[in-house]
């Protein structure tokens, strides 16, 4: 069985920086599509940031300018930089991916991790 595995989130003042990273915990299943979700306490989970598997990305609009999803083909990684965080930016963040093993795919959620801004 193969997971995701996400890191980086944590506690952080608003205007501050942190990078998350997503990857396969089983190396023959890469990354072909991702997408960064966030869950919030009594909220519906979002769509933050996603990325096609031609490299295209787009963003809810209340992260364009702030966050940036990227990928790491040759560490079969995918990352989202936060920058200038905000508040109401504090959720629960997931990592979801369209993972490809010899031509099936399978679509992979992670545990999620927490990202705490503090005003």
């Amino acid at each position: 069985q193969v997971q995701l595995v996400e890191s980086g989130g944590g506690l952080v003042q608003a205007g501050g920086s942190l990078r998350l990273s997503c990857a396969a915990s089983r190396s023959t299943f890469q990354i072909n599509a991702a997408g960064w979700y966030r869950q919030a306490p009594g909220k519906q989970r979002e769509l933050v940031a996603a990325l096609d598997s031609g490299g295209s990305t787009k963003y809810v609009d209340s992260v364009t300018g702030r966050f940036t999803i990227s990928r790491d083909n040759a560490k079969n990684m995918v990352y989202l930089q936060m920058n200038s965080l905000k508040p109401e930016d504090t959720a629960v963040y997931l990592c979801n991916a369209q993972l490809l093993r010899l031509g099936s795919f399978y679509d992979v959620w992670g545990q999620g991790t927490q990202v705490t801004v503090s005003s």
